[in-house]
């Protein structure tokens, strides 16, 4: 019980710590880390909102079921004219209270108990399921974002090499060095870099609505988030496969469910086939009845009766529904056994996926870097060259657009790598560590 709270009451008791976030109209003030962004989405997102009254209504469910363990009282008056012989009599009046409560039934009762908590368990894991998936939502959008503003910086930084070159081209056309030709290369890749500028920009607005949208704050507002420091490490990246697996076993939420699911199907078999069996009750009852009323009470027509008693009761013939009603719980527990072996399985090969895609991301991280490292040198190399005449406008435009799209693989992978991580860590149901920075040297 406690793997699922640590996420259903750690992680909306920071996002409600602030009062008015549920009901504020503008993105606060200042630069939002991934925690501050998390927080606000949990305080405001719909969806995590009805997820925890889901589980709320279950905690109630399981409460109710803890009324069985308690007598049963009840209390009952009435008042009562008779018309009999063409006439009306007096008026009776009664008042009565009773109580049963229920000795012995053979388990079933502490059978439907123990099924109400496994669903009660279940409903904690599917919103600790929820809570995690729009967390992972809203890690991926915010990495989308900083890769996003990164791409606007290259393409800033891609238009003034192209500024530069085309001013370079400019005056070396001007003395005579250079063919017009060069000019209007340079002139070309500078119009092309504004273009770039322009659709950076616009893919960064619709990046920062889609965060603003998941946030439930309209979609053009301004929000600032803080970037990631650009190197990292994660127990990720030591732990073995296996280590993963085992970690997924213990804390991922859908196989903690399946698991509540299929022990509350093996309380409901339980529950049904005792229905079957003899139940033994005690029951009391204590009655007040007034027949002769005139205006006052009348003392001789005051009668206070009751009873105590023991009851059994076992039921012989329901029409074959109790022994279809047996079959169709054990039947439902064998289901319950497959689709925990079938969540086992998936989530052992989600397991599988994000370890190697996050392996891949870490290469592809290292490949870029080098890329890009080697396409800026190249660049300033090609620059030089062209300069004094050893290289044409040509090879410096080639240059410039091997830099651009390094820029953009290294910005990518950059962040990529921090979703893949993220990917990691919610594929073993563990990503509130991650976020926590557990990870972080």
């Amino acid at each position: 019980m406690k793997r699922f709270l640590l996420l259903a009451l750690v992680l909306p008791t920071l996002a409600f710590a602030d009062d008015d976030c549920a009901t504020r109209r503008t993105v606060p003030d200042g630069e939002q880390s991934l925690q501050d962004v998390i927080q606000l989405g949990l305080c405001r997102n719909p969806q995590t909102a009805a997820a925890y009254a889901s589980l709320q209504s279950s905690r109630y469910n399981k409460n109710a079921k803890y009324a069985n363990y308690l007598p049963s009282v009840s209390a009952g008056m009435s008042a009562g004219k008779d018309y009999r012989n063409n006439e009306w009599h007096d008026w009776s009046f009664g008042a009565s209270l009773s109580a049963s409560y229920l000795i012995f039934d053979f388990g079933k009762r502490t059978a439907d108990m123990n099924q109400t908590l496994a669903t009660y368990r279940a409903a904690g894991f599917d919103f600790s399921e929820t809570v995690q998936n729009f967390v992972y939502g809203l890690v991926g959008s915010y990495y989308e974002l900083l890769n996003a503003d990164a791409n606007v910086k290259s393409a800033e930084s891609a238009l003034t090499v192209a500024q530069t070159a085309y001013d370079t081209a400019n005056k070396k056309f001007k003395a005579g060095v250079v063919a017009r030709a060069d000019v209007l290369k340079a002139e070309t890749t500078l119009a092309n870099s504004k273009l770039a500028m322009e659709r950076a920009k616009n893919n960064r607005e619709i990046t920062k609505g889609t965060l603003l949208t998941k946030l439930s704050f309209p979609a053009d507002q301004e929000i600032k988030i803080a970037d990631m420091p650009s190197t990292f490490g994660s127990d990720a990246e030591s732990e073995s496969i296996d280590e993963l697996l085992k970690i997924a076993r213990e804390k991922r939420p859908d196989l903690l469910r399946a698991t509540a699911n299929k022990d509350a199907a093996w309380h409901k078999r339980n529950s049904t086939f005792l229905k079957n069996l003899p139940s033994i009750s005690a029951s009391a009852s204590l009655g007040w009845n007034d027949d002769s009323f005139s205006g006052l009470f009348s003392p001789s027509g005051n009668q206070l009766n009751g009873s105590i008693g023991i009851r059994a009761s076992m039921p012989i013939f329901a029409g074959f529904a109790n022994m279809y009603g047996v079959r169709a719980a054990e039947s439902d527990y064998e289901r319950a056994k497959y689709n925990e072996q079938q969540a086992s399985n998936a989530a052992m090969m989600d397991v599988f996926t994000a370890y190697q895609n996050y392996k891949t991301a870490r290469t592809v991280l290292t490949q870029t870097e080098s890329l890009l490292k080697s396409a800026t040198e190249s660049e300033k190399v090609t620059a030089g060259m062209y300069r004094v005449g050893r290289a044409t406008m040509l090879d410096w435009q080639t240059a410039q657009a091997e830099l651009i799209d390094a820029q953009k693989q290294n910005n990518a992978a950059k962040y990529d790598l921090f979703v893949k991580r993220a990917a990691v860590a919610l594929a073993i149901g563990d990503l509130k560590s991650e976020l926590e920075g557990k990870n972080d040297e």
